[in-house]
């Protein structure tokens, strides 16, 4: 029998691979194949905080506004995202998401839902509950 260590990184890698492949793959859906991981995670910031503005963006990150003002600006060349004034105060702009930034600031989540999708669908039904109940023991 292999050595439990290798066995279960062989798994785990064609896991990963499999996950960065259906990544990847949603990143040349949206002509980006060239993104970056900190583009990406300033898109997962603005996704999970909706209605934020620079200078919240520049707290949350620990950036200055200029260094914000310079990744929105590429953010918005790229088409991922926009400005939008605040309906009551014209001088607040929110940060918002294109459609095109939403599915990038998702892409992991759906990648690895594609990925469980493919785990379900090579187990039955007591093979999933087995799995399930092994993978909660891991801390």
């Amino acid at each position: 029998m292999d050595d439990p260590h290798e066995h279960l990184f062989r798994i785990f890698d064609h896991l990963i691979r499999l996950k960065a492949e259906c990544s990847c793959g949603i990143f040349s859906e949206c002509c980006l194949s060239d993104i970056t991981i900190k583009q990406i995670a300033y898109l997962k910031l603005i996704d999970e905080h909706k209605d934020v503005t620079f200078s919240e963006l520049a707290e949350i990150t620990q950036n200055s506004k200029p260094t914000i003002t310079g990744m929105i600006h590429k953010l918005s060349r790229m088409d991922c995202v926009y400005r939008e004034s605040c309906p009551y105060d014209g001088r607040i702009q929110y940060i918002r998401l294109t459609d095109k930034g939403a599915m990038i600031a998702r892409a992991e989540e759906k990648a690895l839902q594609k990925v469980i999708d493919r785990v379900i669908a090579s187990l039955d039904d007591q093979e999933i509950e087995l799995l399930i109940t092994l993978l909660k023991k891991v801390r």
